[in-house]
This record gives C-alpha cells, structure tokens and sequence, in this order.
C-alpha cells in the first residue's frame, strides 16, 4: 500500500516538473527562437505552437476520467468570458477584464489552468483585436500570471489585499513582458537601453493596467470565485489540477 501511494506521488510530482518545463522553458523558447531567427510572418505559427505547448500541461495533469470532458468544456467557457470581457472593453485601451478572470480561474481551479485560459484568450480575442507578432507575447504574459497566481493561491485566497497587490503587479508584469516584444521588434534583438527606454514610456499605460486589474478583481473575485468553487466541490471537477498546486509551493 505504501509503495502504491509512493509510486502515486512520484507520478504526480513528475507531471508537475512537465508542466513546469513546458511553461518556464519551452515556451518562452519556442516564443524567442520564433522572434529573433525566423521571419515576422511566422508569428502565425508561433502563436500556433504556444497555443498547443499551453494546452500540453492540462492533458498531463487530468487523468482519463468521466469528468475530463466537463472539464474541458468549463475551460472553453471560461476562455469564450475572458474573450468577450475584452470585447465589451475594446473601447477602452488598457482597461480589459482578461487578466482579472485568469488570475480568479488560477486561484479557484489550479495554476495550469489558468495558464491555458489566459494564453489561449489571448490568441482567440486577437482574431477580433488584430493577429500579430505581439501574440505569442501575449499568450505568455497571460498564461504565466494566470500559472504564478494558481502557485500563490493559499496567499491570495487569505487576504483580499494580497489578491489587490497581486492584481497590480500584474500589470507590471504584463507590461514589463510585451515591452521586450517591443524591444524586439525595433532592433531585432534585445537592447538593453531601448528596453528601459521604453519601460519608462509605457509608465501610464502600465499604470492603468495595474488600476484595470485591481477594479477588476474588487468586482468579479467574490461572485465568480464562489461559482467556480461550487463546481468544483458539487461536480468534483478540477481535483487533479487543484491537487498538484502543492508541488509547486
């Protein structure tokens, strides 16, 4: 019995290194060789290859189960909310309720969850927004603040005020990531100085991503975390993902 368990765990915690790999390594990779040695038009593919890496850790982590279907299709829904969130707000640059609803699913659902419903809102709002080589930065950036908030879910679930802090730091964060892009774009290569150069020009822009997202989360965290949490207590959707957030703590 105890080598069962063992053996268990040692599934499990291998899966989490997967997904790790995947979203820390893999991805950003994928992204950086795709932006500096290919061509701007192969951001398509890009976009492609990320959008496919993103979904990878979903499919390790939930086992072959009844439920598995349920789940994916709570993921769908979840990503077509994110998606028409920053339609209904095209008309205010910067102030978009995406990175609120990702960092709520991370919480209440598990980090790879949240790491699949941020990136892919990305690539399927900008069929509307405008495709481009900025994509695949935006599906990293959202992916990953939806993946660092299902790792600090036990923090964010104590205080409101660190749910607040945190949603202003991702503003910073997103920010400071589709700057790189920016970086990027102009030299083809990273500069440092451009980069900085730029950082302190987006300054406004960064501050009411940090606003939007603390407005955002004030409003939506209590109705949407409580629908999300009885799902997963009255279906027993999401264990698996919700399970493996300890190997990440």
């Amino acid at each position: 019995m105890r080598e069962t368990i063992k053996h268990k765990n040692g599934e499990k915690n291998k899966k989490s290194q997967i997904g790790i790999f995947l979203i820390l390594v893999v991805i950003p990779l994928s992204i950086w060789i795709g932006t500096v040695i290919f061509p701007e038009k192969i951001y398509a593919w890009i976009s492609l290859v990320v959008a496919i890496l993103s979904c990878i850790p979903i499919f390790v982590h939930f086992e072959r189960k009844e439920t598995s279907n349920k789940e994916l299709i709570i993921i769908a829904v979840l990503i077509t909310i994110s998606t028409l969130g920053r339609f209904l707000f095209a008309w205010i640059p910067g102030f978009k309720p995406v990175t609120a609803i990702t960092v709520i699913v991370a919480v209440y659902l598990g980090k790879e969850v949240g790491f699949v419903v941020g990136s892919l809102s990305a690539v399927a709002s900008n069929f509307y927004f405008g495709q481009g080589p900025w994509t695949p930065f935006q599906m990293f950036s959202w992916g990953f603040i939806g993946f660092l908030a299902g790792a600090l879910a036990p923090n964010l679930k104590r205080k409101k005020i660190n749910l607040m802090i945190y949603g202003a730091f991702s503003g910073v964060l997103f920010s400071l990531i589709m700057d790189s892009w920016t970086t990027l774009w102009a030299d083809g290569t990273f500069n440092l100085s451009r980069y900085l150069a730029v950082c302190v020009s987006a300054i406004p822009v960064t501050i009411e991503y940090m606003i939007s997202n603390i407005i955002f989360l004030q409003l939506m965290y209590k109705s949407m975390g409580d629908i999300l949490e009885r799902i997963t207590i009255k279906y027993g959707l999401f264990q698996e993902a919700r399970r493996s957030q300890s190997y990440y703590e």
